[in-house]
């Protein structure tokens, strides 16, 4: 009786465990469009040198502060950021590609120069980051 009492136990433990790394692995994507939960880089960072963002296109960087962004230029001197962060559940989008970029949790699919939603199952763009040109540099605004 002792073996099996002990058996049960280590079943019920077991399965606990899995459930609790479920569990975190789940908080890892929230449910519901709900932004990229980041808060707003500090003002005055550097992101990438201008330079290295080709017109046209969108390449993934990082703020200072870690937060990872989708940097564009859609014409010559215009920037724009994006959170890299999927609007759907909170996954991290891939770097874009051919102007756009996807999400590979549940394939959602942004326009990475607007950050439009082309494809769901997100329905939110994602969020703006406020960034500015400075000596050659995109700086967070």
């Amino acid at each position: 009786m002792t073996a099996e009492l002990h058996s049960r136990r280590s079943v019920l433990v077991s399965g606990a465990a899995v459930a609790g790394t479920a569990a975190v692995a789940l908080t890892a994507c929230a449910s519901g469009d709900s932004g990229s939960g980041q808060a707003a880089p500090k003002a005055g960072g550097k992101v990438i040198p201008l330079a290295e963002v080709p017109v046209g296109q969108a390449k993934s960087a990082k703020t200072p502060d870690g937060q990872e962004v989708l940097v564009a230029q859609p014409s010559a001197g215009t920037v724009a950021c994006f959170s890299a962060v999927c609007t759907h559940q909170g996954c991290t989008v891939n770097p874009p590609q051919n102007g756009q970029a996807s999400c590979p949790c549940h394939g959602s699919v942004f326009d990475a120069l607007t950050g439009a939603v082309k494809q769901g199952p997100a329905s939110q763009p994602l969020s703006k980051v406020a960034v500015k040109i400075e000596n050659g540099e995109i700086v967070t605004a």
